[in-house]
């Protein structure tokens, strides 16, 4: 399935008072879900192997990495189990770069997806994805929802975060090490 989203990422010294407001704000919680994200070699775009206790899914998706609102085609697969099989035959095939490993707090409302991430090596965040999967709302109804939240967090632009977590884990490896994006 192909949709559209319209996101941020955002450093976060306060995960707590995020998940208040959240709650608050009636958020359907979906619990918390221990992820590995395995990213795989390739040009154009990421694709990655989600598995967790809650989504497991293969992802590919194409977004320029800048702070603030970034806009990513994204087309998801959702798996039927854990993906293992899977992860096993496109290491073999093409090879893993990256893996990022993470607890990810899930909430919806309505069609935004927040995400209330401690990433392994790299600390706590805040993601706000606008998702249009049905082709009813707009690229600027998905960008107000955003803008929207960020204020509603009060997320500062100093805090916002340009590039994925698999290139932050890249960098803090290896800072001599290429950037997944520039494969």
């Amino acid at each position: 399935m192909t949709h559209l989203n319209i996101e941020i990422k955002a450093h976060t010294d306060n995960p707590e008072r995020i998940e208040a407001i959240l709650l608050a704000h009636h958020a359907d919680y979906k619990g918390e879900d221990r992820q590995k994200d395995t990213y795989y070699k390739m040009t154009g775009g990421r694709l990655k192997l989600r598995q967790g206790n809650i989504e497991n899914s293969l992802i590919l998706y194409d977004r320029q990495e800048v702070a603030g609102l970034k806009k990513s085609e994204v087309v998801l697969q959702q798996l039927p189990d854990s993906g293992e099989a899977l992860r096993q035959i496109l290491d073999r095939t093409i090879g893993s770069w990256v893996v990022v490993d993470k607890r990810r707090k899930i909430f919806f409302l309505e069609n935004v997806k927040f995400h209330i991430d401690s990433v392994e090596g790299l600390g706590a965040f805040v993601e706000i994805e606008a998702c249009d999967q049905s082709g009813e709302r707009t690229e600027a109804e998905l960008r107000e929802q955003c803008d929207y939240y960020q204020n509603l967090f009060g997320i500062k632009a100093e805090a916002l975060i340009a590039k994925s977590y698999s290139d932050m884990i890249i960098e803090l490896e290896s800072p001599n090490k290429n950037s997944l994006s520039g494969v």
